[in-house]
């Protein structure tokens, strides 16, 4: 019992090993209760159900934050509820995305959680490599949260400019080197990623991947391309990877479980870009900073964050309140 109480209390990047062993339990807990027990079956998942889902993800994430706070102390609290703010924030144009992939594939609704449920499982592996790969840089090179500040302000001043357009998944290079390169079927074969069919000039069966696989491999290049935005941002409220890898995760998980009522009302947020272009260059401005030993209090990052993003959410519903329902729009 003393060997196993000695390997808990081991240091896993700077945080004892039982911290990390509640935060794998709780979120394998939640994925068990998600698939094997809330959607065992497929189903179209309605708005009020994602809501109901969203506030039991967040109950949990903020429970989570407070146990941090309660053993690490409120600097640590403060900065995973920061953190999970900001992932949040910055992910929502993820959510506009996905939404575009599915429309494109034509996912229809009931199996986009099926997708999205997989996804997820992509992201916990790949947001750890990230995170590690970035903390490592920013242990070894102090002068890579100059390269971090400088990026987002970049990428937040990029976002202001930037024209509305209507984009197509048909002119993406991964989208067509997946069709190049792999056996695609262009309809649907239930809620397979993959089917046996013949080949049509050999006649030989052979494995064809199906619109949910290649919407599953969109959906995680699309996860991979908003952590280039995220990842950085929380580095500049902490360096550490405890805090940083958990937060993000937690806000993952429940922006995902809210896109089912996000997809519907994507018009109505309008200028939600205004807001997130805004949250980070401060962001961006806050990890340049730090280098140079000036640190804004985490307490008032968090307050601005929440300020500029309800501030962009408020107008953009405000402004679009005599637009016609989606439906109706089409």
């Amino acid at each position: 019992m003393d060997s196993f109480s000695a390997l808990i209390a081991t240091s896993f990047l700077g945080t004892p090993l039982w911290f990390w062993l509640i935060f794998i339990t709780v979120v394998v807990t939640l994925l068990v209760l998600d698939l094997g027990v809330l959607h065992r079956k497929t189903k179209d998942i309605s708005a009020r159900e994602s809501f109901l889902l969203y506030g039991f993800y967040m109950a949990v994430a903020l429970a989570f934050g407070g146990f941090v706070w309660w053993q690490r102390g409120s600097q640590a609290g403060l900065e995973f509820f920061t953190g999970y703010l900001i992932e949040q924030s910055l992910s929502m144009d993820n959510v506009f995305v996905i939404a575009m992939i599915f429309g494109f594939l034509a996912i229809p609704r009931h199996l986009q959680h099926r997708v999205l449920f997989w996804g997820i499982l992509g992201v916990v592996v790949f947001r750890a490599i990230l995170i590690g790969a970035g903390a490592a840089l920013v242990h070894s090179f102090d002068w890579i949260l100059f390269v971090f500040g400088a990026f987002l302000v970049f990428t937040g001043i990029k976002m202001f400019a930037k024209k509305e357009e209507k984009a197509s998944l048909a002119d993406n290079p991964i989208y067509g080197f997946l069709k190049r390169r792999f056996r695609m079927t262009d309809e649907l074969h239930g809620q397979n990623f993959t089917v046996m069919l013949p080949d049509p000039k050999t006649g030989k069966v052979v494995r064809y991947m199906t619109p949910m696989l290649v919407a599953l491999i969109m959906v995680e290049l699309v996860d991979l391309v908003f952590a280039v935005d995220s990842v950085p941002a929380i580095f500049a409220i902490t360096q550490d990877p405890f805090i940083v890898y958990t937060s993000n995760i937690f806000a993952i998980l429940g922006l995902r479980s809210l896109y089912f009522a996000l997809a519907a009302a994507i018009h109505r947020f309008r200028y939600l870009q205004f807001s997130l272009a805004i949250v980070l260059v401060l962001v961006g401005i806050k990890i340049f900073l730090v280098p140079m030993g000036i640190k804004i209090d985490t307490a008032l990052s968090l307050i601005v964050t929440l300020t500029v993003l309800a501030g962009g959410i408020l107008y953009s519903l405000w402004a679009t309140r005599r637009d016609p329902p989606v439906r109706d729009a089409a």
